[in-house]
């Protein structure tokens, strides 16, 4: 591999789930990894994984830290091709109806699942911009659909979509994709449920193909349904 054929991608949120099944597919591509977790001993087990693969670098930290986002764009060393914002929190769980919410829960909140998103783009922008690169925000059905209880996470991805949706009428030169991934068996949706048994919801693998179908492609900026881009067997 040359030196012109390194693709560089920061994914946050990747000591598990989706974070951890995309960056296992992206470092069998070939891309440099930047990986984040606030867990160190997860995140260091999986950069120990990975690093058979590529080069990683793995920053453990809070996402909603401007110091940790920083150290994130840094670790890319000039490069960045890819950013992909996958790192949220869910709330409180069970989660509470919005007359009952709490307003410090929820300020921390937007702030992992929407500002630190912007944070990130903001940093990584000017090298984006060179490398005519790609930014994905993870979002979720729930910023759509009105469902009880998912008024603090619904709103905060109806926000991130929003603001997707502004970054891709103001630069030109960078893709900008909000995908959602659809329901997972994941630990932050077995936390949305607490007690129920979400074993019949697909791995977070299955929402994979689709997000590198995606990311491969020369699609126009939008929002997007990650198995909706798997083609048709």
């Amino acid at each position: 591999m040359t030196t012109s054929q390194v693709r560089v991608s920061i994914v946050t949120g990747a000591s598990r789930g989706l974070g951890l099944a995309l960056a296992r597919r992206l470092a069998r591509s070939n891309y440099r990894l930047v990986i984040d977790a606030r867990g160190l001993d997860d995140l260091e087990q999986i950069r120990a994984e990975l690093a058979d693969l590529t080069k990683v670098i793995a920053v453990a930290g809070d996402i909603s830290d401007a110091d940790h986002r920083r150290r994130l764009v840094e670790a890319a060393d000039g490069q960045l091709n890819l950013l992909v914002n996958n790192a949220s929190i869910l709330g409180p769980s069970p989660q509470p109806p919005l007359a009952d919410y709490p307003l410090d829960v929820l300020e921390q909140v937007y702030r992992t699942n929407v500002i630190a998103p912007l944070g990130m783009i903001q940093l990584a922008l000017p090298l984006l911009r060179l490398s005519q690169g790609t930014v994905i925000n993870i979002t979720s059905d729930a910023a759509l659909e009105a469902y009880e209880g998912w008024g603090g996470y619904g709103s905060s991805k109806a926000g991130l979509e929003q603001m997707s949706r502004i970054l891709a009428a103001e630069e030109s030169r960078v893709r900008v994709y909000w995908v959602d991934p659809g329901d997972m068996n994941t630990r932050m949706h077995q936390e949305a449920y607490p007690g129920e048994d979400i074993s019949d919801r697909p791995p977070p693998e299955a929402s994979v193909p689709g997000l590198m179908n995606l990311i491969e492609s020369d699609r126009p900026s939008g929002r997007y349904a990650a198995r909706d881009l798997v083609p048709a067997r």
